[in-house]
């Protein structure tokens, strides 16, 4: 089950200048500003600039579905033919996340948050 896509995670190479231009284009300073990512919040939406997505196999913005059950959710996606690119990991505070690619070449990726634990 999901909570629908309410998270984008953009693979930037240069921090500081997609900082620059996602803080002009949503008109918000970012809510999380570290040097391995930067997090806005905006009408409900959550944007993310990950300066290490490209070495995560991110070929462009990734979707990010929010699931109740995270590790069901990837079994189930790899069970029907998707390619893990990210393995569940904790991004702290309890977040988990995890990627996968499908036979399309689309990414796929899924958020849980503590509260669904």
């Amino acid at each position: 089950m999901t909570a629908g896509l309410k998270t984008i995670i953009y693979p930037v190479k240069d921090l500081t200048q997609a900082k620059a231009l996602f803080s002009a284009l949503l008109g918000v300073d970012p809510y999380a500003d570290e040097p391995y990512y930067v997090g806005f919040k905006d009408a409900g939406q959550d944007v993310g600039l990950d300066p290490n997505g490209h070495s995560k196999g991110m070929t462009g913005p990734v979707p990010y579905w929010h699931v109740s059950d995270i590790r069901a959710t990837l079994s189930g996606l790899l069970g029907a033919g998707a390619e893990p690119l990210q393995d569940v990991q904790d991004v702290g505070g309890g977040k988990l996340i995890a990627s996968v690619k499908d036979a399309d070449g689309n990414l796929i990726g899924l958020i849980q948050d503590p509260a669904a634990e």
